[in-house]
C-alpha cells in the first residue's frame, strides 16, 4: 500500500466523519440547572464507525477492489451474447411498453387508493423524466434547474384558478405554453456554455424561480403557498361530495351510484396516465425526425455537429422549449393532484431526483427512463420503515449503479449502418 493511498483513504474517512455529524442529532437540553449534551443511540455512532472504516479500506486497496470486482461480469452468463438487433429491439420496446400502458389501465381498479394515488405521482415523474431525457439525455446539455419549468406549470394552473377561475383543461397548454416559453426564455443566455458552467447557470435559475416564488407574497402567497386549487372535471361533472362550481353536477348523482372518494383519485390518475402516453408518443416522434438526430449530434460533438451546418441556437432551443413544455404538464397535474402547492415543493432536491431518473434509467432510453421513474418512486416507499435512511439508501444504490452499470438499466441504442466494400 502506497503513502499516498494511505493519506487519500484517511482524508476520505476523516470527510465520512464529518460529513454524518448531522445524523448525531447533537441537541443541548436542560435538565433543572444543569444543561447536558443529546445525541444519536449508540447503534448509531458504531454504524458512522463502521462506515469510516469501510471507506478508509476501500481507498486504501481501492485498486485490488476494483480489480476483482471488475472479473464479477464474468460470471454473468450473458455477458459475451451479441447485442440485440435494432429492429428486433425497438418490436420488443414496443411490445414492452404496451404491456405496461395495458397493465396500468387495469391497474386503479384493482389496488387501493393509497396505492392509486401513488401510481399518480409516478406518472408525474415519468412526463418530468422524459422532458428532462430530452435536455440531458439527448442534446446532452445538464440542467440542474428543471424543477423551475415544474413550477411553473404548477403555479400558472394555481394563479389563473385563483384570480380567473380558469379550468383545469384550459389552464393545462397555458402552463405547458408558459413553461416552454420559460424554457426558451434561459436557452438564450446559456446558448455559448457547455458541461459545468451550463450546469451551474441552471441550477442558479432554479433557485432564482424558487426564491421568487417565495418572496412574491402578494401574487404567490409566498411561503404559505396556495390552495384551493380546483380538481378536474369531466364534461362539467365534479367528483366531490357537492358541486363547488355554479351549472357544474356530481359525477355519483348524475350516474346514479353512491359518493367514493375513489372515483377522483382514480379519474386523476386516468388524466396522468393519458398525458403521459401522449408525452412519450410525442417524444419518440422527435427522436425520428431530423430534429432528434440534431440533438444527438449536438450531444456527441458540437463541433462537427456546426461544421455540418446545424444551427446551435436552434438546435439547443428546441431541445430547451420542448423538455420545459413537457414539464409544464407535469406540475399542472401536480398541482391539481395535490390541491396546494408552495415553494418548498420546488426545491432542488426534485431537480436532482428527475436527473437521478435520466441516468439510472440510461440516457436517451425512454423505456430505461420509465422503469427508472418507476423504481425512484415506488421502491422508498416500500421500505418506510427505513425512511431516516432513505436518501442514504438512495445515494448508495447511485454509487452503485455507476460502478457497475453506468450507462444505466437499458441504455440507448444507436443505429449501425454498415457499408459493403465495393470491389
Amino acid at each position: 500500500m502506497a503513502a499516498n493511498n494511505l493519506r487519500h483513504a484517511l482524508f476520505c474517512a476523516v470527510v465520512t466523519l464529518i460529513i454524518s455529524i448531522p445524523i448525531l442529532g447533537l441537541n443541548l437540553e436542560a435538565e433543572g440547572i444543569n444543561i447536558i449534551l443529546t445525541g444519536a443511540k449508540t447503534s448509531t455512532y458504531i454504524a458512522i464507525v463502521l462506515a469510516a472504516i469501510a471507506v478508509f479500506v476501500f481507498q486504501a486497496y481501492r485498486d485490488s477492489i476494483m480489480g476483482l470486482l471488475g472479473k464479477l461480469p464474468n460470471l454473468n452468463p450473458l455477458a459475451d451474447k451479441e447485442p440485440m438487433e435494432q429492429s428486433k429491439r425497438a418490436k420488443l420496446e414496443s411490445w414492452i411498453l404496451t404491456g405496461i400502458i395495458v397493465l396500468a389501465l387495469f391497474w386503479p381498479f384493482v389496488v387501493s387508493r393509497g396505492s392509486v394515488d401513488l401510481a399518480t405521482l409516478v406518472l408525474i415523474y415519468v412526463m418530468l423524466a422524459l422532458g428532462l431525457n430530452v435536455v440531458v439525455g439527448l442534446a446532452g446539455l445538464l440542467d440542474l434547474g428543471y424543477v423551475a419549468f415544474y413550477a411553473v406549470g404548477a403555479y400558472t394552473f394555481a394563479l389563473l384558478s385563483q384570480y380567473t377561475g380558469i379550468s383545469f383543461w384550459m389552464a393545462l397548454p397555458i402552463g405547458a405554453l408558459l413553461a416552454g416559453l420559460t424554457g426558451m426564455t434561459l436557452g438564450f443566455p446559456v446558448l455559448r456554455l457547455r458541461g459545468d458552467y451550463l450546469a451551474i447557470v441552471t441550477l442558479g435559475f432554479g433557485e432564482i424561480i424558487r426564491i421568487l416564488l417565495n418572496n412574491w407574497t402578494t401574487l404567490t402567497g409566498g411561503p404559505n403557498g396556495i390552495g384551493g386549487i380546483p380538481e378536474p372535471t369531466l364534461f362539467g361533472m365534479e367528483f366531490g361530495r357537492r358541486v363547488k362550481e355554479e351549472g357544474n353536477t356530481s359525477f355519483h348523482e348524475t350516474f346514479g351510484i353512491a359518493y367514493s372518494g375513489e372515483h377522483k383519485v382514480i379519474f386523476l390518475y386516468l388524466i396522468a396516465l393519458v398525458l403521459a402516453v401522449i408525452t412519450a408518443l410525442i417524444i419518440r416522434r422527435f427522436m425520428r425526425m431530423p430534429v432528434g438526430r440534431a440533438w444527438e449530434a449536438l450531444r456527441e460533438d458540437e463541433i462537427a455537429a456546426r461544421s455540418l451546418g446545424l444551427s446551435r441556437t436552434a438546435v439547443k432551443l428546441s431541445a430547451f422549449t420542448i423538455g420545459a413544455f413537457f414539464a409544464g404538464f407535469a406540475g399542472t397535474v401536480f398541482a391539481s393532484k395535490q390541491g396546494f402547492i408552495s415553494p418548498e415543493s420546488f426545491v432542488f432536491l426534485e431537480s436532482a431526483i428527475i436527473l437521478a431518473i435520466v441516468v439510472l434509467g440510461g440516457m436517451g432510453s425512454q423505456l430505461g427512463v420509465i422503469l427508472a421513474a418507476i423504481a425512484v418512486t415506488i421502491l422508498p416507499e416500500l421500505a418506510r420503515e427505513f425512511s431516516e435512511y432513505r436518501m442514504l439508501i438512495f445515494g448508495a444504490a447511485m454509487v452503485l449503479m455507476m460502478v457497475w452499470r453506468p450507462q444505466g438499466l437499458l441504455p440507448m441504442r444507436r443505429i449501425h449502418i454498415t457499408l459493403n466494400k465495393q470491389e
